[in-house]
């Protein structure tokens, strides 16, 4: 057996290159975070050294894994799990031997690496929304700001950088109960753990701010359900606003909610008065900066990710499918599953080249429904497409493409923002709409799911007649 003890990232990495290099199996390997620690994996059953004619690796001159996967490595070291370098090994043994279904989702090892790191990405964004920076006195010295978090995984490291590009100079410090970061202006450190809870930081402008919080607070557009599932019940202790939150509640059920509106609402200079129910007003929203943020919709709930556009930024073609399917959903990248296998023969056939034609979707989460162990696809709504039109809209400014190539039924309804769009009055004939040419074809899907071969080659052909359509279509001539 043979035993390494790792702290990081880098320390493990540098031992799985020497483990790897020996052909030491994974029951091989015992894992472990100090000296004292005791195997963190391996079975009861000590391995006294690799077995000669255990399975070699294909390659001991070098490690090389995609970058894919690495980056999920590094993702998933953060996972809090006491068998986290032991299976991380496993991982990167597989890969070796050549068994690349370990990067899949079907995959059992494949689908908890994907579980651990949507968990650790999840609680990095948790941590960039709910770490509440308390402002120290001045007197008091640096760190000017303190704040305390209890992450359920180990992702200060990577929340420390963030905090240190968007805080400038300015000195902070974040605690949680197994470690400390401060910001110097300049260079980050890492500490031992100096706080026990947030009651231990003293902040003379949290009156001020939960003053601020309660003037904006708006009883009569509260939705008490829809606060508590944005906002997991683990954050509240720790936030300032959760002290009073449960009384701006209360305060609502009982009366406020009725009031929550100042007879000033509505009015304006002169003799009109525009009238403006309880109900209808709603304060500003602030619109979300990038699609990671979005939620116009609920689609991004049960998402991996959202997956954005790919291609060159000045594209003369887009292609526009409806959402991303399940493997487009794991890898962030459109078309990159089945469907996507049939576009990429339909493209080679009408003779456009792939690297040519913007990809992108009319939504950008995937819509399933769990069937036993699978995710299947499900039709957007037309609700969810009109509210992810913006991106899109973002998209078309972006490239201006002399031609848009619909593929299905929802992505014609989101190019034309006209849910009540068919395919059969405009899928042989281009048109024009907002000075580009519009291709309506079917979606590649649509090919796999033909009842019989004559419907599946019919469907197949009438997408590549579409892509050599796009591909003659002269500009359209604005006046």
């Amino acid at each position: 057996m043979i035993r390494k003890v790792v702290q990081s990232f880098d320390e493990w990495r540098a031992a799985v290159r020497e483990l790897i290099a020996q052909r030491v199996p994974p029951e091989a390997a015992e894992w472990a975070g100090s000296e004292d620690e005791g195997d963190l994996f391996s079975s009861a059953a000590a391995v006294t050294a690799p077995d000669a004619t255990a399975q070699p690796v294909t390659s001991t001159a070098a490690l090389r894994l995609p970058r894919e996967l690495v980056e999920m490595l590094v993702s998933a070291a953060c996972f809090s799990a006491p068998d986290r370098w032991a299976f991380l090994y496993k991982v990167v043994w597989r890969w070796q031997l050549g068994e690349r279904d370990v990067m899949s989702a079907a995959d059992p090892d494949g689908a908890r690496l994907y579980t651990m790191v949507k968990a650790v990405r999840r609680e990095e964004h948790d941590m960039h929304a709910y770490v509440r920076f308390r402002e120290r006195k001045e007197e008091d010295g640096a760190p000017r700001f303190v704040a305390w978090f209890e992450p359920t995984h180990e992702v200060l490291p990577q929340v420390a950088r963030h905090f240190a590009r968007r805080m400038g100079d300015t000195t902070w410090m974040i605690a949680t109960p197994t470690a400390t970061v401060l910001w110097d202006g300049q260079q980050l450190h890492d500490a031992p753990p100096r706080m026990r809870s947030a009651a231990d930081i003293d902040d003379a402008g949290e009156a001020l701010w939960l003053t601020y919080y309660r003037s904006i607070f708006n009883p009569a557009r509260l939705n008490a359900d829809l606060l508590r599932s944005h906002i997991p019940s683990r954050f509240w202790k720790n936030l300032p606003e959760g002290a009073i939150v449960p009384t701006m509640i209360s305060a609502a059920a009982n009366g406020d909610r009725r009031t929550g509106q100042t007879s000033t609402v509505g009015q304006r200079s002169g003799a009109t008065t525009i009238a403006v129910t309880a109900e209808r007003a709603q304060p500003q929203r602030e619109q979300p900066d990038t699609l990671d943020q979005c939620r116009r919709c609920e689609l991004w709930r049960n998402a991996t990710q959202a997956v954005l556009g790919v291609g060159p930024r000045k594209a003369r073609i887009m292609l526009v499918g409806e959402q991303p399917g399940d493997q487009e959903d794991l890898q962030g990248l459109p078309f990159v599953g089945p469907a996507g296998a049939v576009l990429d023969r339909a493209l080679a056939e009408a003779g456009v080249a792939r690297d040519s034609v913007y990809l992108t979707n009319a939504v950008k989460h995937f819509k399933w429904e769990l069937r036993g162990k699978r995710r299947l696809h499900k039709t957007p709504a037309q609700r969810e497409v009109s509210a992810c039109h913006v991106w899109l809209e973002q998209e078309l400014e972006k490239v201006k493409p002399e031609v848009v190539v619909a593929l299905g039924a929802t992505a014609l309804k989101s190019v034309l923002k006209d849910g009540s769009a068919t395919m059969s009055a405009v899928i042989d004939a281009p048109f024009q709409h907002e000075g580009r040419w519009v291709v309506a074809v079917y979606h590649p899907s649509f090919v796999l799911r033909a009842r019989d071969e004559e419907s599946r080659q019919q469907a197949y052909d009438v997408i590549v007649a579409g892509l050599r359509q796009a591909l003659t279509l002269e500009p359209v001539r604005s006046g």
